[in-house]
């Protein structure tokens, strides 16, 4: 997770919601990493975990990711929740829930349905106040009118 906690830094740092997320393989190497790049490169679809699994399948040479974990900083939302599916991965971990658009349980729960062919263990709030200390920084200094940010802590997430 203090991976994922340094791209979504990074991400932060070029005007991007601080959002960043790993791909680790069974041995638990990283095999890919990102943080969200909407803003950097004007893609609605660049969250931080798209990129990462886009990574982790180019270094896998294969769409399916068997036996890696995708850990991030924010639970996924429908997409990216979709996307770790469809993607094979075995483990999904995250640290702060979103009750705006998370889809890991928060207003939905993908992950999990099974009317699906592939359901992931997930793991959670992992460093969620780390995560969440991040998001209300960053949108502190992006709302306006946010005297000390109008984003309240929802167990460890981001409201």
């Amino acid at each position: 997770m203090r991976a994922a906690l340094a791209e979504a830094a990074a991400a932060a740092a070029h005007g991007d919601v601080p959002i960043g997320a790993v791909v680790v393989d069974a041995t638990g190497a990283v095999v890919a990493s990102a943080g969200n790049e909407r803003e950097l490169t004007g893609d609605p679809t660049a969250h931080a975990e798209v990129l990462a699994l886009r990574r982790a399948t180019a270094a896998a040479g294969s769409w399916r990711l068997d036996g890696h974990t995708l850990v991030v900083t924010l639970e996924p939302c429908t997409m990216c929740a979709g996307a770790l599916v469809l993607a094979r991965v075995e483990r999904l971990v995250y640290a702060a829930e979103d009750p705006k658009a998370g889809a890991v349980g928060s207003l939905w729960d993908v992950v999990r349905d099974r009317r699906l062919n592939h359901r992931p263990e997930v793991v959670r709030e992992v460093l969620a106040d780390e995560a969440g200390a991040l998001l209300r920084a960053f949108f502190a200094g992006h709302r306006p009118g946010a005297a000390g940010g109008s984003a309240k802590v929802v167990g460890g997430g981001v409201a």
